[in-house]
């Protein structure tokens, strides 16, 4: 009979295949939106909303799906899901019109709803202590994102259509249900949970620190789904790369985003939740500092006549500072749940459904923007001054609620300690 530790880590190890192929599903039209958007001449706001709409349905789902974790538990919620979104992914083959791809995508974006049902699933298999590593190795299969756009590049030029990656998606998702049904654990700690009402679980959202973690990971995650769909199509506006070569230039910030997680996991259980997040917002605030100057060409006039001069980052330095990005948000992404795990262990489900959801409306909602504000200005770097704002805001929320009640507290401790200790 298995052992209680082989359990849990066959759990997090099918987990994190799972979700691998679940992230690799939800971000295709990463790389396939790119020859639909000239298939159907689209616009840059059409094409954010293409790219867009499965992040819109793995969002608004990740409430419900946290909830029925904590309800049912992960195994076969897990496995219904995945089996649920076979059929829409093959289906993105026969499409022909832009609504076709709109509401074939709603359908496909429930694979995208699979973290909130895994990191909830993973963590109770684990002591508090070690539930950080744990949710950080399964929040690893966010380099999904990366091998889509390594793989499916490779199956377009090898077959000469896109519409051949969903079909051998479609093919893929089954084989990983089937795979996951068998390589997993039912979790018995869930039988109590059955007792827990829906209501119950919805006063969680009255706790202001729920929503501050949400607008943490609405970043970290929010920011590095909108980027990993972004960014193969930036490569080829900006640069002018090919569609191949773009997709593995944009790969460098999605590898680290999903790989590193597992180390962010490993930092938090460490050092503390509070530490790496503000650590994480501060070096993203950096990256995107330089991001967001535009390509510029000035002229001065020098003693000996108009002197023309560009500055701009170059492909080289650009995917330097994305990959340096992709780095802090996969740190990041563990913090924000490892403050979850140490302030809501009996309902984790829930919580990161909430905190899920608020992340995946950041990936949903910021690649339109991404395009409004291309087609609005006509600036491609204006996506990551969207960002820096919303970073800069999420570090004043941050002081104000986390640093200056702690500098408090330590000043207090300082004056009020006995002066002979």
């Amino acid at each position: 009979m298995a052992t209680q530790q082989f359990k849990a880590w066959s759990v997090v190890t099918a987990s994190t295949i799972a979700f691998t192929v679940c992230f690799m599903i939800w971000m295709m039209f990463a790389v396939i939106g790119i020859p639909i958007k000239k298939m159907l001449d689209l616009n840059e706001t059409q094409f954010g909303l293409l790219i867009a709409m499965p992040v819109l349905t793995g969002s608004l789902i990740r409430l419900p799906l946290g909830m029925w974790t904590d309800k049912f538990g992960g195994r076969v919620v897990f496995f219904i899901l995945m089996l649920s979104t076979v059929f829409p992914i093959f289906m993105i083959s026969r499409a022909t019109e832009y609504w076709h791809f709109l509401v074939t995508s709603l359908f496909v974006g429930v694979a995208g709803g699979s973290f909130t049902v895994g990191i909830a699933y993973c963590a109770r298999w684990f002591p508090k202590e070690r539930q950080g590593l744990a949710m950080g190795i399964f929040g690893a299969g966010n380099t999904g994102a990366a091998v889509t756009k390594l793989v499916a590049p490779l199956i377009i030029v090898a077959y000469g259509t896109w519409t051949v990656v969903p079909q051998i998606y479609a093919v893929l998702m089954l084989v990983t249900a089937i795979l996951f049904w068998f390589f997993s654990y039912t979790d018995t700690a869930h039988v109590a949970g059955k007792q827990v009402t829906v209501s119950e679980q919805l006063l969680a959202l009255k706790d202001p620190k729920v929503w501050r973690y949400s607008q943490y990971y609405s970043i970290v995650f929010g920011g590095y789904v909108a980027l990993a769909l972004w960014m193969t199509k930036y490569y080829v506006s900006e640069y002018g790369f090919d569609l191949k070569t773009a997709a593995m230039l944009a790969a460098a910030f999605s590898i680290p985003g999903g790989v590193l997680r597992a180390v962010g996991g490993y930092f938090s259980d460490k050092f503390g939740a509070h530490t790496i997040t503000w650590w994480v917002l501060w070096i993203s605030l950096v990256c995107l500092f330089f991001l967001s100057y535009p390509q510029t060409e000035f002229t001065i006039q020098t003693v000996k006549g108009p002197s023309t001069y560009h500055v701009g980052l170059g492909p080289v330095m650009f995917t330097i500072i994305m990959f340096t990005m992709g780095i802090a948000f996969a740190i990041g992404k563990a913090s924000v749940f490892k403050y979850i795990s140490d302030d809501y262990p009996k309902n984790i489900g829930v919580i990161s459904g909430v905190v899920g959801l608020a992340g995946g409306m950041g990936g949903f909602l910021m690649p339109i923007m991404f395009g409004a504000l291309v087609d609005l200005t006509g600036i491609r770097s204006s996506a990551f001054m969207l960002m820096f704002g919303v970073v800069w805001v999420s570090l004043m929320w941050m002081y104000f609620t986390e640093v200056r009640p702690l500098d408090k507290v330590r000043k207090h401790k300082k004056y009020s300690a006995d002066p002979m200790e």
